[in-house]
């Protein structure tokens, strides 16, 4: 359960603003450098802590580019999956943003953009308390069903 707000209007979960809904559920989109394929890692939130635990993908390649065990599969869109076998979970995740890779969160149909117009950005992702979402629609590719139904 992620109700870690009050009353009082502490706020509501969040990673770097975008509001979570209440399954925790989120993704990190991002077009791969090598396979130039739209890919996601998929993330739950729980405890305030942060569990890696799928990889979904235009290319089967980027699968094998992580080189983690876990189950494979398709989904009904036709993209490539891959549930980890052990799920990796992080007090937080420090990412460097570009508009090559354009990463992006994503969560309950909204997405927040997390790289600059140029150049290149570090970017911590945390689980913090927000009362207002940063988040917005979803630009292309991440209005892909890739995306929207993965998370």
């Amino acid at each position: 359960m992620l109700a870690l707000g009050s009353a009082g209007g502490a706020g509501r979960p969040a990673v770097h603003g975008l509001l979570l809904p209440a399954s925790g559920a989120f993704a990190i989109g991002y077009v791969h450098s090598v396979y130039g394929a739209p890919s996601a890692e998929l993330f739950t939130v729980r405890d305030g802590r942060l569990t890696m635990r799928a990889v979904v993908s235009a290319s089967g390649g980027v699968l094998d580019y992580y080189a983690l065990d876990g189950e494979r599969s398709r989904t009904p869109d036709g993209a490539w999956m891959l549930r980890l076998a052990t799920p990796a979970t992080y007090d937080e995740l420090m990412l460097m943003a570009t508009p090559i890779g354009r990463r992006t969160l994503l969560a309950a149909g909204r997405c927040l953009p997390l790289y600059p117009a140029s150049g290149a950005r570090e970017v911590r992702l945390a689980v913090e308390l927000a009362l207002e979402d940063r988040g917005g629609a979803c630009p292309p590719p991440y209005n892909q069903s890739l995306f929207l139904n993965a998370v």
